[in-house]
């Protein structure tokens, strides 16, 4: 239990620990789906090219 709310935010001399692992965690929550929509995209247009590069071969053929 804590006596007030500086208490409960200093986490009894652990704060650094605990709240940098929350920023941590929210962090990388939050990047993860960024990271994955750039992966994504990155796939998608090299897909496109290889596409059109069949194409161009196909048609000089």
């Amino acid at each position: 239990m804590w006596n007030s709310p500086a208490e409960f935010f200093a986490m009894g001399g652990y704060a650094l620990y605990v709240w940098s692992s929350f920023g941590v965690c929210a962090a990388v929550l939050l990047l993860e789906p960024l990271t994955i929509r750039a992966r994504k995209n990155a796939i998608i247009r090299r897909l496109k090219q290889e596409r059109l590069a069949e194409q161009f071969d196909q048609e000089s053929s």
